[in-house]
């Protein structure tokens, strides 16, 4: 920036005017703590005006990104006796930290934001609480300590258009996911919360002594890439030391990713970034938020469910799960008649919109099959063409996986092999009949916790050579705070209203992870984020509660690191790892020269002014707490990596390394035992891996690279894949 302006600001209007773009009309947002650059509403003959420009290294369009959508600090053993009390140390010092929430907006009077006796917000904290419609400036306090909407962009892209309305600029939550999710990160804790009687229990964010700040970057149909840089170039600049993202977009290039971009910036300064991995699963290569600097989290299941059944005139029970709560729950069950595919097509057995038959289905229980449009849609379908029930199966690409639904009707959510049998069952013709049932909620399922199928999957498709997602946190039916003005499906015809509400995604185990990263940065206010992010990933664990393996939703078979990453997050673990892979902005830099990207796509990325690269490097060397090892399709490949593990344990900690590798690969480490003298100490060690696979050798294989002490194990998933 010439030292003839003022501010980045003045900066950028000054160039739009240089090359006659009004910037009064044209400039949306300037970017200059997490980013530096603008974004503005341009006409096509604008655009290599710009791209000409000497001050301008990358022009790139607007992306549309999506959202990723109690028992839970007890099972994540946050609660657990021997724990409390350094959990109220922790309380205590996490006072000053302060999580960052880009969403859908707040819901400021949700009792789970209530102040309680929390001292006022931190000295460094510069935040703001914005006034907007229904949105006075006094809707902030002491937990819930900032408040901000982004919808310059929004509006821009959907010319006035969007279904956001003037009434609607504030940051109130009008959706309902935004104070989900911030409410899981730092919620307080409420006593006899519930959705509707289920998951009766105190509701108590991960981290419940921290802050709260929400920017507000999503709209009714979407998140745009200007709002989302937006917010995170304020949350920087307003101290938050945490920022949750529970969104994404398609898998790019970083420096085509707005979040990639955004989020280097805020790392850069000191922030732990917490991302959502997709909800795309369970196909392979369809992770998002593959940046090495994101934490990118996949989602499984708790020990909590809630089950309901189908039962047939032969007698069998069938088990699935609901969190239907209307009258007929009390009510005692009757059969009714079933129909499946009132109409004789695909559409109506899918249950879509305008596809079900009055006449056919009024008065029965009704047969969906998931898929196309929303679980809750198909359930709204059924009740408006005059249905008693809905048993609604899963499809092959769902498997065995049972999400829980507040359906407007009595509906049964089943899996595949019950939806089967349901399947043949109404096919056979007859006057099919079933009965549903509700029982409740029940604790102590196993096995859990178990990866969701919906819970996007790697290879990472931008870098194949890092490992992603990173780990999994709760992400199935997870009870947390909800706004005043949406039932607790969402849909326009649900008028009930709660204080909290039961939902499923990604979205819902990224705040995990945040609100947890918000307690060892409160234990250890020191460490970079890199050094959270291995704390979190080395100390996860990768057994369930039956002592077997983590399994996968979809097909039941033993789960991998590409769904899993690291493995589960355990919180107490991770509060004293032993051992950290640290990584500085100048490594991640290296990682970028290494992707051969241009130096002005790093610059852009970065901004720095002067990208220096070394002669060699390769991603595979990044100081990450995983490994992802691509080989070559050639025999007797060898792949030569090298780490740095930095204590943070006591002085003078021996360890000594564990290999566990398939037969296809043969995997040295040298040297194979650690001495760490003292505290902060660095050492490195170099592996080597060498494919021993036939050529034709086309699964990936797994297997983990350990660093054993007396106190700590700090482990390492290692990915082999061989390259087409």
């Amino acid at each position: 920036m010439p030292a003839a302006h003022p501010s980045p600001a003045h900066w950028h209007a000054a160039h739009l005017q240089s090359l006659s773009i009004d910037p009064a009309r044209s400039l949306l947002y300037s970017y200059s703590s997490a980013a530096h650059g603008f974004a503005a509403a341009l006409l096509p003959h604008h655009l290599p005006l710009l791209r000409g420009s000497p001050g301008v290294l990358q022009v790139v369009p607007d992306t549309l990104f999506q959202l990723h959508t109690t028992r839970t600090p007890e099972f994540l053993g946050l609660l657990s006796p021997a724990y409390q009390p350094a959990i109220h140390n922790l309380d205590v010092a996490s006072h000053d930290v302060v999580i960052g929430v880009l969403d859908t907006g707040i819901w400021p009077d949700s009792p789970s934001l209530a102040d309680g006796d929390l001292p006022p917000p931190p000295a460094h904290w510069k935040g703001v609480c914005e006034a907007g419609v229904d949105f006075p400036s006094s809707s902030c306090g002491r937990k819930l300590v900032g408040a901000r909407s982004f919808s310059r962009g929004f509006r821009a892209a959907t010319a006035g258009r969007g279904r956001m309305g003037a009434g609607r600029r504030s940051a109130r939550d009008r959706d309902g996911h935004g104070t989900h999710t911030a409410t899981t990160a730092a919620g307080a804790a409420v006593a006899n919360a519930s959705l509707f009687g289920y998951a009766t229990g105190t509701a108590r964010g991960m981290a419940p002594g921290a802050r709260v700040a929400a920017y507000k970057v999503c709209w009714p149909e979407g998140c745009l890439g200007s709002d989302i840089l937006a917010g995170i170039d304020a949350a920087v600049a307003d101290g938050v030391a945490v920022l949750s993202l529970s969104l994404g977009g398609g898998a790019a290039p970083y420096f085509r990713d707005t979040v990639a971009v955004g989020a280097f910036g805020a790392t850069a300064a000191g922030v732990f970034v917490a991302c959502s991995a997709g909800n795309s699963g369970p196909s392979g290569a369809t992770v998002a938020n593959s940046a090495p600097w994101v934490a990118t989290v996949g989602a499984g299941t708790l020990d909590r469910d809630f089950p309901a059944y189908v039962t047939l005139p032969t007698g069998a029970r069938l088990a699935g799960v609901s969190l239907y709560a209307g009258s007929a729950q009390s009510a005692r069950p009757v059969m009714l008649p079933l129909v499946y595919g009132g109409s004789g097509d695909n559409a109506s057995k899918l249950c879509l919109s305008g596809t079900l038959d009055p006449a056919s289905v009024r008065g029965k229980i009704v047969l969906c099959d998931r898929g196309v449009n929303a679980r809750v849609e198909k359930g709204a379908v059924v009740k408006a063409a005059g249905g008693a029930g809905m048993v609604l199966a899963n499809t092959a690409a769902s498997g065995e996986e049972l999400v829980a639904d507040s359906h407007l009707l009595p509906a049964v959510a089943v899996g595949k092999l019950t939806g089967d049998k349901i399947r043949d069952y109404a096919a056979r013709g007859g006057k099919p009949m079933a009965m549903l049932s509700f029982g409740g909620t029940i604790l102590g399922v196993r096995p859990s916790p178990v990866v969701a199928a919906f819970s996007s999957r790697g290879p990472n498709t931008v870098v194949p050579d890092v490992l992603k997602p990173d780990m999994i946190g709760p992400g199935v039916n997870i009870l947390a705070g909800w706004t005043g003005v949406a039932g607790p499906t969402g849909l326009a015809k649900d008028g009930r209203r709660t204080r909290f509400n039961i939902i499923s995604g990604t979205s819902m185990s990224c705040p995990h992870i945040s609100g947890v990263a918000a307690l060892l940065k409160a234990a250890h206010p020191n460490w970079s984020p890199a050094a959270i992010k291995s704390a979190l990933m080395t100390t996860s664990y990768i057994v369930d509660n039956t002592n077997s393996s983590l399994r996968d939703a979809a097909g039941s078979l033993p789960a991998t690191p590409f769904a899993f990453g690291a493995g589960h997050v355990n919180p107490q673990k991770a509060l004293s790892p032993g051992l950290v892979y640290d990584i500085s902005t100048n490594d991640y830099v290296v990682f970028l020269c290494s992707l051969d990207y241009s130096e002005t796509h790093i610059r852009v990325i970065t901004k720095m002014s002067n990208i220096s690269c070394p002669r060699k490097s390769r991603p595979g060397d990044l100081n990450y707490p995983s490994f992802s090892v691509v080989f070559k399709k050639k025999p007797k490949h060898v792949m030569r990596y090298r780490r740095e593990l930095t204590n943070v344990g006591p002085a003078m900690s021996v360890y000594n390394v564990k290999v566990s590798s398939p037969a296809s690969v043969s995997v040295t480490v040298t040297p194979s035992k650690l001495l760490f003298k003292k505290v902060g100490q660095k050492q490195r060690y170099y592996v080597t891996f060498e494919s021993k696979a036939s050529p034709s050798h086309a699964k990936p294989d797994f297997g983990w690279i350990s660093w054993v002490g007396n106190e700590h194990v700090v482990r390492s998933p290692v990915a082999y894949t061989w390259k087409m």
